[in-house]
């Protein structure tokens, strides 16, 4: 059986098996396998130097480097194009879970799990593009300013993204969890919002019923069919009247900016129209009808021990929607 040892930097060193001189050791660079990951997930060496920071030799000897050290091709190259191994995908597969362990435990023996010492190295978050924007970018702000030697990288899109697959620490999700292998913690609730211009409803009048939807445009969007977006609670149930429209968008802004304009009907999240509704831009309508509330829910990869960086975070995000900022109780539709 091989001996095998991990180095941490370029200066390589093995460890105590090692030097009993039966075999030579196998020694990988951290760098290696972080480069090696990098270029499974965005599928070329060109993104992976992007992200990474480095010149395209580098990441490419860097590959090179770990299949002279493993004695297997990780990637097929024709014509400057990439494709991974069998072999390849196999490595990934076990090397994701297992650098985030190593990552975890060096965390957690180097910081303090009092929460005392400054956090260290860096944390990684996926956001939804509307909620990240309004909501989220203050709060995150002020954690980095509380944490000033925490490196902190944010992306926000409305595609549900596999955090570990993709090097994730955590995400902030809207809407009902579907991945069963994520831990979770619920951070607050928001309820969906029917509503319209004044404009559109005074030329096109106020719809009193679920029935009087047949007769509206709805602004749908792109992510979910309206059959899914468009529930309302009656009596002790949820329905789904038959809505149609034209025009469909991928995000919860634009939708809201296409309300206002009077281009129809819209069901979007309050923490979008709040401030809209607040100014008479918007109008709510149907309000004699509940509609869902969505979960808003930090996840993240199962790690253990917990990293001090996450579970801060967590909690910090906790403590500043535990009273949600672009809620008025005032303004809440009645709950069925």
């Amino acid at each position: 059986m091989s001996n095998i040892a991990f180095c941490a930097d370029e200066r390589s060193w093995a460890c105590a098996a090692a030097a009993t001189g039966y075999l030579p050791a196998m020694r990988y660079d951290l760098n290696d396998l972080e480069t090696f990951l990098t270029v499974m997930e965005l599928g070329t060496v060109t993104a992976a130097a992007a992200r990474m920071n480095l010149s395209k030799s580098v990441v490419s000897k860097r590959i090179t480097d770990l299949e002279a050290t493993l004695g297997a091709a990780l990637f097929r190259r024709n014509a400057g194009r990439i494709t991974p191994t069998e072999a390849a995908m196999h490595l990934a597969e076990r090397l994701r879970p297992a650098l985030n362990e190593l990552v975890a435990a060096a965390e957690s023996t180097a910081w303090d799990m009092d929460g005392v010492a400054p956090l260290r190295g860096s944390l990684s978050i996926s956001a939804p593009m509307s909620f990240g924007i309004l909501h989220l970018g203050p709060i995150i702000a002020r954690f980095a300013a509380q944490n000033p030697e925490l490196e902190i990288k944010v992306d926000y899109d409305d595609r549900t993204r596999d955090l570990a697959r993709e090097g994730y620490d955590i995400g902030i999700r809207v809407g009902k969890l579907r991945d069963k292998a994520l831990m979770q913690r619920k951070l607050c609730e928001d309820e969906s919002v029917a509503c319209a211009s004044p404009a559109y409803l005074d030329a096109h009048g106020r719809p009193e019923s679920l029935a009087d939807l047949r007769d509206h445009q709805v602004i749908g969007y792109s992510h979910m069919p309206n059959s899914q977006l468009w529930q309302f609670q009656d009596r002790d149930r949820f329905v789904a009247p038959l809505v149609e429209g034209r025009i469909s968008l991928n995000n919860g802004e634009a939708i809201r900016d296409m309300a206002v304009q009077g281009l129809g009907l819209a069901m979007l999240p309050g923490f979008i129209v709040a401030s809209a509704v607040a100014d008479g831009r918007l109008e709510r309508i149907l309000t004699g009808f509940p509609t869902r509330r969505m979960p808003i829910v930090a996840v993240w990869p199962p790690v253990a021990p917990m990293p001090a960086k996450l579970r801060r975070f967590i909690d910090h995000v906790a403590a500043e929607l535990k009273d949600p900022p672009w809620q008025d109780p005032a303004t809440q539709a009645p709950r069925g």
